[in-house]
């Protein structure tokens, strides 16, 4: 048999290792693999044409940092077994495999109710199964699934808090990728970060995830580029305004079959366009299940170079406009009024009815806040054992706007 143990040359960290034949498995499931089909930052290609790089690639990436985390770790005399290292990594390779195309497009349009992380809880539990060697109980009465430590670390109900925040947390591995990578990819410098050096400075005190105190500036760093990713990449608004364009898309093309219409699509796309889809439908081997892992990007990309020739006024020029890139333009802080031009507008032009004309235009309020104490802070580990947050252990002058939510309000229309 050949071996398993891999090595992937990635553009970003250069080798990554395939250690074990588990992690292997898992890289070859399908619903992995879909991930390869689907762009990492969904429409920010508008933007900056590199950003093409998979959802896959990430997750790969995302697994070899917390495989390095871990080897850091063990050398400061943290006990970390191998077969927690192992779940760790399978849980950090996972965490993504429930998300759909286009990153939460879907979440706003075709499925209702649910999001890409309890997905992706299920689809674990789904290639657990899969991967299922031998359904003999163990001693307990129970049945071992090769995946089960990673799913108690993904949920945190492993004991050790601490892997978790590896997988997510507000230093996780997770965030410690997409910031190289998608800076890497966009060619946004601003949102590099000292990824080598976070990783030498993480510790572990009272089971949680601390930074020694000589990376404090790492940290400092690492928050600017989020900060700088988030409004320059993630949130800018011609990314916003094309998937704004696309969630009014989707959605009249499932009114229209909805309607009775015949919408070209694959299968799975209409399955989506075709059943009210929600929370009660996903369950392991369930039908909605099916088709969403057989649901990527080429599925959406391929049915709207379809939809550009149907009859329907909206759904053609929508297509039209996301193809050939006529993206929706962007107004801030638009004065009182506005929606109700633009819906008069498009009424006339169009000959269509008020509530069609809202296809062509949306109000959107983007938000972002770096950095929030709350959810998981960030923890400073001091020579003499004490601990500190980071947003009171930085003398930065601006950490402390990092904290407060940022808002923008837009309408996105179109030309």
């Amino acid at each position: 048999m050949p071996s398993k143990r891999k090595i992937i040359n990635d553009p970003v960290f250069g080798f990554i290792r395939i250690p074990n034949d588990l992690l292997f498995d898992i890289l070859q499931h399908p619903y992995v693999q879909r991930l390869g089909r689907i762009k990492q930052l969904g429409v920010s290609h508008f933007v900056y044409p590199g950003a093409v790089h998979t959802r896959l690639l990430h997750s790969i990436g995302a697994m070899h940092l917390t495989e390095e985390a871990i080897r850091n770790l063990r050398e400061k005399g943290i006990a970390i077994s191998d077969n927690e290292r192992t779940s760790a990594m399978a849980a950090m390779l996972l965490h993504d495999v429930g998300h759909g195309p286009f990153s939460h497009v879907l979440e706003n349009t075709l499925v209702q109710g649910i999001t890409h992380e309890e997905i992706s809880l299920l689809m674990m539990e789904q290639i657990g199964r899969d991967l299922t060697r031998s359904e003999q109980p163990n001693l307990q009465g129970e049945i071992e699934r090769p995946l089960d430590e990673a799913l108690a670390i993904f949920k945190d109900d492993y004991p050790r808090h601490f892997l978790h925040q590896l997988i997510s947390g507000q230093l996780d591995m997770d965030r410690m990728d997409y910031l190289c990578r998608d800076s890497f990819f966009c060619g946004v410098s601003e949102g590099s970060i000292a990824s080598q050096r976070l990783l030498k400075m993480l510790n572990v005190c009272n089971d949680r995830l601390v930074i020694d105190h000589k990376g404090i500036y790492s940290v400092e760093k690492f928050l600017m580029a989020r900060r700088l990713m988030y409004w320059q990449v993630y949130l800018h608004k011609t990314s916003v305004a094309a998937e704004q364009l696309l969630i009014k898309l989707l959605t009249r093309a499932k009114e229209l079959a909805q309607q009775g219409d015949d919408i070209f699509g694959s299968p799975a796309l209409r399955f989506f366009l075709y059943h009210n889809v929600s929370r009660g439908d996903f369950r392991l081997g369930s039908e909605a299940m099916r088709m969403y892992a057989l649901l990527d990007d080429t599925d959406i990309q391929s049915a709207m170079k379809v939809w550009i020739s149907h009859d329907d006024i909206i759904l053609s020029t929508l297509a039209a406009a996301y193809t050939n890139r006529r993206l929706f333009k962007a107004i801030a802080d638009a004065p009182k009024g506005t929606t109700d031009m633009l819906r008069k507008r498009y009424v006339e032009r169009f000959a269509i009815s008020p509530h069609e004309a809202e296809y062509f235009f949306s109000e959107h309020t983007i938000a972002s806040n770096t950095y929030s104490a709350a959810d998981d802070q960030i923890d400073i580990l001091y020579p003499d054992g004490s601990i500190r947050n980071i947003a009171d252990a930085s003398d930065m002058w601006s950490l402390a706007a990092l904290t407060h939510k940022v808002k923008r309000n837009y309408i996105y229309y179109y030309e």
